[in-house]
């Protein structure tokens, strides 16, 4: 049985002076913090059989994705079913007690926090981030390959192969910056779950994702 495995990256730190969730909007680059990120993956993996580079369309998922592309001497290919959630709060601040979820004319975006009523629905989410993890198992069966996309849609993509519920706790999330969630597979099937953080912890909570 062919062995491969998909490694789905969450992108570095992002500069981000006023604290908003940036969500698919344009312009959002890596903080120093976030290219040092990077390149601390780029050189965690440089010796692994990696024979694919996909990332998200959004600045910050090219820039994490760049060095690492660059050690392994491969091309990034882009793939939109790896973007950013879709999010009703995009562009504002969301900190409890003082950003957008303190002003009743929000408060109807809230009404179903289990779809979300809020943003791009979990399950929709979740179906289009297999979809990407299953164009990359096969674009590099028998290797490996990395996906860089974003912190809801990876974390989410987890929960739905787990057959857990989708809804979470943000504040619980296993998916720190510039973290791999590693999807193993024996041909076509999952067999396993690994998560690793090469480039240390964050804090699930950090505005943006």
């Amino acid at each position: 049985m062919t062995n491969t495995i998909v490694h789905m990256m969450r992108h570095g730190e992002v500069h981000n002076p006023d604290g908003i969730l940036y969500g698919r909007l344009p312009g959002f680059r890596l903080s120093d913090r976030g290219r040092m990120q990077a390149q601390t993956v780029a050189a965690a993996l440089k010796d692994h059989d990696i024979t694919a580079v996909f990332a998200s369309p959004l600045q910050r998922a090219q820039e994490t994705a760049t060095p690492i592309a660059g050690a392994l001497g491969l091309e990034i290919r882009t793939n939109d079913e790896l973007i950013e959630a879709d999010n009703r709060f995009e562009g504002l601040k969301v900190a409890v007690g003082d950003g957008a979820l303190s002003k009743p004319r929000h408060w109807p975006k809230m009404r179903d926090p289990f779809t979300p009523s809020w943003g791009e629905p979990y399950i929709q989410l979740a179906h289009r981030m297999l979809a990407a993890a299953n164009k990359a198992r096969d674009a590099a069966r028998g290797h490996e390959a990395i996906c860089v996309s974003h912190q809801l849609p990876v974390y989410t993509l987890r929960r739905f192969l787990e057959g857990q519920r989708l809804w979470h706790d943000p504040r619980r999330r296993q998916c720190s910056l510039a973290s791999l969630t590693s999807l193993i597979y024996e041909g076509d099937a999952l067999v396993d779950i690994i998560y690793s953080e090469p480039a240390g912890a964050s804090d699930p909570l950090a505005t943006g994702a």
